[in-house]
């Protein structure tokens, strides 16, 4: 956000003020208005990043760096895939706000936490961004699409470069379908439209079977992608 832009935003949410994205309970300053988290929900909110499966970011039990069922699974078109929290409990709520809700100030928060993901670890640093392509339409009915929200929060800061070379033909919606209706749904319907980076991080809201992520980082691979990581900010 410019100056401006930030100015217009706290001032909105100082003369309407919102409730916090999980809790419900009223702001009383401007940084809980930007982040649409009261301040303990927010300190709440963590990433627990040790002890995840490397190809589907689920918490791994007794395994290491690959869970059992990914171990037995066929191979991946992504090289690694990080999660940032469990989609359950208020984790459920924050997404329902985020996704449902319109509550693009939480972008801010969620860029915060991916910046981290990205700073931690040296493979991710020289690496585009690449957003998953949204479904034909899905903007003009709803005149939202929350991640390339995320996506341009993400673009602020200096050290992340975007590519948004993917596109994806219309289809059926994901969420009606299981996972090999999914892929089955998805096959030829995302491309390339544009230059494949050597080095790809490809971002979504929420994994739940993973077939999205699987075409998007297949499409990047045979259009000459190096490697390809996925990210996204919830597992189901």
């Amino acid at each position: 956000m410019s100056f401006f832009e930030s100015f217009l935003f706290l001032l909105r949410n100082f003369l309407f003020p919102g409730t916090c994205a999980v809790c419900g309970c009223g702001f009383t300053g401007a940084v809980q208005i930007r982040y649409g988290l009261c301040d303990e929900c927010r300190a709440s909110i963590t990433v627990e990043a040790d002890g995840r499966c490397n190809l589907c970011g689920k918490p791994l039990i007794s395994e290491k760096e690959t869970c059992l069922s990914c171990r037995n699974g066929k191979k991946r078109f992504y090289d690694r895939l990080w999660t940032l929290f469990p989609y359950a409990g208020k984790y459920r709520r924050l997404l329902a706000s985020y996704k449902f809700e319109k509550n693009a100030a939480l972008a801010v928060f969620f860029a915060e936490e991916v910046l981290k993901v990205i700073n931690s670890d040296p493979i991710l640093k020289e690496a585009d961004i690449v957003p998953v392509p949204p479904r034909p339409g899905k903007i003009k009915e709803s005149g939202w699409d929350q991640v390339e929200c995320l996506v341009k929060r993400l673009e602020k800061s200096s050290q992340i470069k975007v590519n948004r070379c993917l596109k994806r033909r219309k289809s059926e919606v994901q969420k009606r379908l299981g996972r090999t209706e999914r892929l089955e749904n998805l096959k030829g319907r995302v491309f390339l439209n544009g230059n494949a980076p050597k080095a790809a991080i490809v971002i979504d809201d929420v994994i739940t079977t993973g077939s999205t992520m699987e075409v998007c980082c297949a499409a990047l691979k045979e259009g000459g992608s190096g490697k390809v990581y996925g990210l996204c900010l919830f597992y189901d």
